[in-house]
């Protein structure tokens, strides 16, 4: 794909230049998720909530408020299209033909719109929030957090000389080039593109995914952006995320429930997929409680996705719990996911391969690595900490604070008494203290 993206850039020609052009441009998982939630929870009312874990940037200031409206009322104009109805119902995902099913697809291009926002300023961040039915709800996540990203990344080039966005631009290419060149020689890697939610820009993400197949062929298997898995007949990868124990434990009335709540949402899952689909996310209330009071036929699982725990000490617990449940490594899957570059890759699959079967869900340092890139060291492109999460459920007419713990202290959210109520029930073994950068 050949981009001018310096004289783009410079043009500023964004009038009609919308980040969000498809209700799939988001990450494929919002799609399988969002049928489970149809099936199972459609009743269920949230709320999501915008979160700059990157407290020093105060991007109140940086992203204009009426061009971000803009942005945001876009997204709520869109709708399925038909074309987009006959490839999700008609295409085969991880092996599967028919994983959406005909009414769900029907209901998905039929008049959803997604709810309205609210928007405020508060202490120079934006306080963004969407409420209303969860299947709904939902998908405003991938798009706030790509709409709010894109903005930010304009912001910061608009003082830019075309000459500076050209070098800029340069750097970035030099340098996603050099991260090709240390993978290419590794000819057992399987990774993936998952960098939708924080990508320096839509055209960039799919300047990088389109060189990516094209130079690592089948080591890159996919693309989480499901937009882009259609356009340029990739595979579209993704299974399920923290949102879904979140969000039942919250309806939890007891402890037992509660403690409960992370292994019923598989239960629903595998009701709903099977196969490849079966990928379990451990760490929403921590990772080793969820492994050592885990049913046995968890075990029976795909494999294991790492997201908040160090990524060697998660894949040899994993390996350790499969070993004592009498299931062969080997024949498991284990996808890290969180925060890895190059280099990350390189090590963790120099630690597992062969041992279990690996894969890279590569995202914002992928898709957002202008890191030292600008010209004249400007400020402004290095990529946040940046979530949209569940903050509350309707429990009984009531908004219930919703929590998530994680297996690092630095990325637990939810109101501190429910923090504090939700670790007295699953403990705090494994989780660690550690820096976030993404």
């Amino acid at each position: 794909m050949l981009i001018n993206f310096g004289t783009r850039a410079h043009n500023h020609n964004f009038a009609s230049d919308f980040i969000v052009r498809s209700l799939l441009d988001t990450d494929w998982y919002k799609l399988a998720m969002l049928q489970f939630i149809w099936l199972h929870f459609r009743d269920v009312k949230v709320r999501f909530s915008l979160i700059n874990r990157t407290r020093s940037v105060k991007l109140a200031r940086i992203v204009d408020e009426t061009e971000l409206r803009r942005q945001l009322d876009n997204v709520r104009s869109l709708r399925l299209k038909r074309s987009e109805a006959v490839w999700l119902q008609g295409n085969t995902f991880y092996g599967q033909h028919g994983i959406f099913r005909p009414e769900f697809v029907a209901w998905l291009a039929g008049d959803v719109v997604l709810p309205d926002y609210t928007l405020s300023e508060e202490d120079g961040q934006w306080r963004l929030d969407f409420e209303g039915p969860w299947a709904l709800v939902t998908l405003w996540e991938i798009h706030a957090l790509s709409i709010i990203n894109e903005l930010k990344t304009r912001a910061a080039l608009a003082g830019m000389t075309e000459t500076e966005l050209d070098i800029l631009y340069a750097r970035a290419k030099v340098r996603l080039w050099d991260k090709i060149e240390r993978l290419r020689p590794v000819a057992d890697l399987s990774l993936s593109d998952f960098g939708t939610r924080r990508r320096h820009s839509f055209l960039w993400q799919e300047y990088v995914v389109e060189t990516m197949a094209a130079e690592l062929g089948p080591r890159f298997i996919g693309t989480s952006n499901t937009y882009l898995a259609m356009k340029h007949d990739l595979e579209a990868i993704g299974t399920n995320a923290h949102e879904l124990p979140t969000t039942v434990a919250a309806l939890a009335r007891t402890g037992d429930a509660l403690l409960e709540a992370q292994y019923e949402v598989l239960r629903l899952w595998q009701e709903t997929y099977g196969g490849a689909m079966l990928v379990f996310l451990p760490d929403t209330f921590g990772s080793t409680q969820f492994l050592r009071n885990a049913p046995d036929w968890v075990a029976d699982w795909t494999g294991m996705r790492v997201d908040s725990k160090d990524p060697v000490a998660a894949g040899e617990e994993y390996i350790a719990w499969l070993e004592r449940h009498g299931r062969d490594p080997r024949e498991k899957r284990v996808l890290f996911s969180d925060g890895l570059d190059v280099g990350d890759i390189l090590r963790l699959h120099e630690t597992f391969g062969g041992r279990i079967r690996d894969g890279y869900g590569w995202g914002t340092l992928l898709t957002s690595d202008f890191r030292g890139c600008h010209p004249r060291n400007g400020q402004g492109l290095d990529p946040l900490s940046l979530v949209c999460k569940v903050t509350a459920v309707e429990v009984d007419a009531v908004w219930k604070g919703a929590v998530k713990l994680s297996d690092n202290y630095e990325k637990a959210t939810g109101p501190a008494s429910e923090v504090a109520r939700y670790r007295a029930v699953f403990g705090t073994e494994g989780v660690a203290n550690v820096p976030v950068l993404v």
